[in-house]
């Protein structure tokens, strides 16, 4: 499923959230050595500042949303596998993308 975006039910507000190495870097330039900075919240940050990555767990690099045109090579290609090259995605990830496509498991670009 594609990731939406909403404003929260109390505040009307977007929460952002950073997670794993990216937090961290939040974490090291809002609470360094020696701020100013509530206990609770402290302990938080000293938290994530300690996070290690599991060995076995794997980065994953920035997403790439799909494309109208991506979308539209996939469904009227038989070979995956040159349309992958074509548009600089994996085999695998093409191959899901079109069930989901299939299977209306995603919106596409004229469906919102």
């Amino acid at each position: 499923m594609e990731r939406v975006i909403n404003r929260n039910a109390r505040d009307e507000v977007y929460n952002i959230s950073y997670e794993k190495e990216a937090a961290q870097a939040l974490v090291a330039d809002l609470y360094y050595p020696g701020c100013l900075s509530l206990g609770r919240k402290q302990v938080k940050a000293d938290r994530v500042a300690s996070w290690a990555r599991p060995v076995d767990m794997r980065i994953v690099h920035s997403r790439r949303n799909w494309t109208a045109q991506e979308d539209l090579m996939l469904r009227q290609s038989d070979d995956i596998m040159t349309i992958a090259k074509e548009i600089g995605r994996t085999e695998r990830a093409c191959r899901l993308r079109l069930w989901r496509l299939r299977n209306s498991r995603v919106l596409t670009p004229t469906d919102q």
